[in-house]
């Protein structure tokens, strides 16, 4: 199938399906007020004028910077008297039509939900300006049916949606054993089966589904229903390190809003320096913004791995960025991208300087 009749139809699929529905509020679902609106210190004043600025992120741990970032109060007191509100989302696609839209300025988000956003607007519509973690991603199966990797040939593995970022790693590892599956329909000698993170557990349970690649903390949700893990995506990436969230802002309002985009990223850092040295107490914070976010929290059994799992950092591993969209495009499911300029690292490092820490490089991505 020629690539642009698949990137046509992975778009119109993924652009399709449904958001989370936590409350009715535009693209995603608005944060509860009681947590994310934090206390203005005195004297504070506006940056670059705003009234607020919107923040987007999804209830994953992959998106633990977010999540202790609102549930800590950083973001606001970056922002001064410019109030920080919030959307949640549970797809990347429909997290890139409220950045098209407005109804969010700044979002964290995984690397193909970006990739496609900035391919389908021709690199006009977003930047991504920083990193917020890497890995928490897993093969995990039901080890009665599954005892080793080869075993994974003949049978039906869960992913997230259709070109998503676990689908594309899922798929061209299938590639690479040798194996043949259509891209679209998840046909071949395994079946991928796409389905909704909050349904895989079920899904597995049923026996609908032999095993999962999927996040954090699907994966530990899984184990804990007796499944085991198979692989470590950790374990394919050099360093054991690639892209798994990113920061991204919408180029219009980076270009009007830079010491707004600056804070943000300030706080970012800030969050993630605080995780890196509190693992317990952000553990339990992010634990904490989920509850708010979707009603539960995580059981110890399930949260305590999951955690572990992932790597917060302000470097966005841009040449692993790079490398998943070049699997994209062996799996039929993206056109050879340009991805020249979707970096704008300079504010980020800016923070970075003045924080004493060491920059990040894009790559050879970045703007002009």
């Amino acid at each position: 199938m020629p690539a642009t009749s698949s990137i046509r139809r992975t778009f119109a699929v993924m652009t399709a399906l449904p958001l989370l529905t936590l409350a009715a509020c535009g693209y995603g679902s608005k944060a509860d007020d009681d947590t994310s609106t934090q206390k203005v210190a005195a004297g504070a004043e506006k940056i670059d004028g705003l009234d607020s600025v919107k923040i987007g992120y999804f209830g994953n741990l992959t998106h633990g910077t977010a999540l202790v970032g609102v549930n800590k109060g950083y973001f606001q007191k970056a922002l001064g008297a410019t109030k920080a509100t919030y959307q949640v989302f549970n797809a990347g696609p429909s997290e890139i039509e409220a950045l098209n839209s407005g109804s969010i300025d700044i979002g964290w988000i995984g690397p193909s939900p970006a990739i496609n956003g900035y391919t389908k607007s021709a690199g006009k519509n977003l930047r991504i300006i920083g990193g917020s973690a890497s890995g928490g991603v897993k093969l995990v199966v039901n080890p009665d049916k599954i005892k080793s990797l080869k075993d994974v040939k003949g049978k039906k593995i869960a992913t997230p949606q259709l070109g998503n970022t676990q689908d594309v790693a899922f798929l061209n590892w299938i590639a690479e054993q040798g194996w043949k599956v259509d891209a679209e329909s998840g046909k071949g000698d395994v079946s991928v089966v796409r389905t909704d993170n909050k349904v895989t557990p079920d899904a597995y349970k049923s026996g609908s589904i032999d095993g999962a690649w999927v996040p954090e903390p699907t994966a530990s949700k899984l184990v804990a229903e007796g499944a085991k893990v198979l692989l470590d995506e950790a374990d394919l990436w050099p360093d054991k390190k690639f892209v798994i969230t990113n920061i991204i802002v919408s180029q219009k309002f980076l270009e009007e809003h830079p010491k707004a985009v600056e804070a943000v990223l300030k706080a970012s850092v800030d969050v993630n320096k605080f995780i890196n040295a509190n693992p317990d107490e952000a553990k339990a914070a992010a634990n904490a913004q989920l509850k708010v976010d979707s009603g539960k929290e995580l059981p110890a059994e399930v949260l305590d791995p999951a955690w572990k799992s992932i790597q917060f950092t302000n470097d966005p591993l841009a040449s692993t960025l790079n490398t998943e969209a070049e699997h994209a495009v062996k799996a039929g499911l993206l056109e050879d991208p340009l991805l020249k300029g979707i970096y704008d690292l300079a504010p980020l490092n800016k923070v970075l300087e003045a924080a004493g820490e060491s920059t990040v490089d894009d790559a050879g991505l970045g703007v002009k």
